[in-house]
This record gives C-alpha cells, structure tokens and sequence, in this order.
C-alpha cells in the first residue's frame, strides 16, 4: 500500500495528469461553499453588485449614457468581466499552495497541478458568470448586439491567462517569503481598481493621463474587449502586442521561479518563522 504505481505509458500519463487537474478544479469550485450551486450564485452575486456598484456611481456623478456610443450597462461589464478574471485568477494561482505544502508531499501531487486547477476553477466561474449576467441582460432588459463575440470572449481568456502568470510568480514569492508574497497579491488586486481604466475610454484620455493606465496589460485589454464590443468603437491608444510580451515574460520568469523554488524546497525552512 505504500508503493507508488507509475504510468508505464504517455497515454496513461496524460489521462492520469488530466484527472488530477479535473479533481483539483472540482475541489476547488466547491471550498468555498459544501453546495456547488451555491458557491457559483455567490461569484455571480459578487460581479453583479460590482456592475451596480459602478452604474449607481456614474448616475450620481452625472453620467447616464455610454462614454461612446452603445448600450451603458455593456459598457460597464466589458470592463468589469476582464478585471475580474484578470484578479481572480492572480489571487486563485498565487495561493494555490506552496511547494512546502503537505498536499503536494502525495505521490502524484504538483504545483503544476495546483496551479492550474485554482486557474480552470477561476476560469469556470468568470466565464459563467459572464455568460448568466449577460444572458439575464439580454433576456429581462433590453436586447444587446456585440460586434464580435469571439474576438471578445478570448480577450476574456486572454486576461485569465495573463491573471495566472502574474499569480505564478507570486506563488514563488510566497514560498520564500510567505509574508511578502500575500501581500503583493492584495496590493496589485487593489492597485487595479483603478488602474485597469474600466471606467475610461483610452481614445477619449489626455496624453498625461494616459500615461497613468498604460504601463497596465490589463488596460490594454479592456480596451482592445470594447473595440470588438462596440462596432462605433476603434482602439487607438492601446494594442494587444504589448499584453502578449508581459504575458509571455511573466510566464517565463515564473516558470524560473517555480523550478528554483520546488528544486530548492525544505521542509524546514518554516521551522525558524
């Protein structure tokens, strides 16, 4: 019973990776609430007080229509969609568990599997969430029209994928620094509330404030998401080549960081904290 049963083929290797990955995404869908269902009416919960949250500000401070032509409330989440699978992926994979974790001193258990079951947990729920409250949208209060709903739903992907590599290299962070690496993750979630530039429209920003948001992927993003949104609606200041270089940096650097910190890993090296 102590033995540990190795695959003998690619095949079963994959198949067995892959069921790891599916239980570990299914775990985590379901830790944060025993009911399933319930667990995914509370992420919903979550972005629709956010989208109300942002609509009731723009009606005190005035703004009742769309800073470009089209529908005001499609506005609004396509921001807030990529903002939220953009952080939530990044705070799911940077605390996805450490090297020095306990579940990953059983057999077949990896930080790779770790890490991207907390991401496809974070992916599910965005994507449907975005798909119900854009759905309920359509169907309750007003029919919408989105110019390319392909090229939109991937700039969703995209901003998961680029959550996830950030969270990556947190996650090595927080396995020599456990203190620093939390931290970061929070301060980064908080820096893009406002640093995303959801509430903006990056063609209608002075050149000073641009200068603010454009250091950001995830402007960039938004920004490229309501160009395929809205068919009024071309990006000038913003490009999808500078999110694909920080993305893929972010990712090399963090797949480093991760083979260092699992080839350096010690048990003891929580015994003096």
């Amino acid at each position: 019973m102590f033995t540990q049963r190795r695959t003998r083929s690619m095949g079963g290797a994959i198949f067995t990776t892959a069921a790891l990955i599916y239980h570990q995404t299914v775990q985590n869908l379901r830790k944060t609430h025993r009911n399933a269902v319930l667990g995914l009416v509370l992420t919903m919960l979550q972005a629709s007080i956010m989208i109300g949250a942002f609509f009731l500000m723009y009606v005190i401070l005035g703004v009742r229509a769309a800073p470009l032509r089209g529908d005001f409330m499609l506005f609004i989440m396509s921001g807030i969609f990529l903002f939220m699978a953009f952080n939530q992926c990044l705070g799911a994979v940077s605390s996805a568990g450490k090297a020095t974790s306990a579940m990953l001193k059983h057999g077949p258990m990896n930080t790779a599997i770790s890490m991207c079951g907390a991401a496809l947990a974070a992916l599910y729920n965005n994507m449907l969430t975005a798909l119900v409250l854009v759905g309920l949208y359509h169907t309750l209060w007003q029919p919408i029209q989105i110019e390319d709903w392909k090229a939109s739903l991937g700039m969703l992907v995209f901003a998961w994928f680029a959550g996830g590599t950030v969270g990556l290299l947190l996650l090595s962070i927080t396995s020599w620094l456990p203190e620093i690496g939390p931290m970061l993750s929070r301060i980064i979630r908080r820096v893009n509330m406002i640093a995303s530039g959801k509430m903006f429209v990056a063609n209608m920003m002075p050149t000073y404030m641009l200068n603010l948001f454009d250091w950001n992927p995830l402007f960039h993003l938004i920004d490229q998401n309501r160009g395929f949104v809205f068919i009024n609606y071309t990006p000038h200041n913003s490009n999808l080549a500078y999110p694909f270089y920080f993305t893929l940096t972010m990712l090399m650097i963090g797949l480093m960081a991760e083979f260092v910190t699992r080839n350096a890993l010690s048990l003891s090296w929580n015994a003096a904290r």
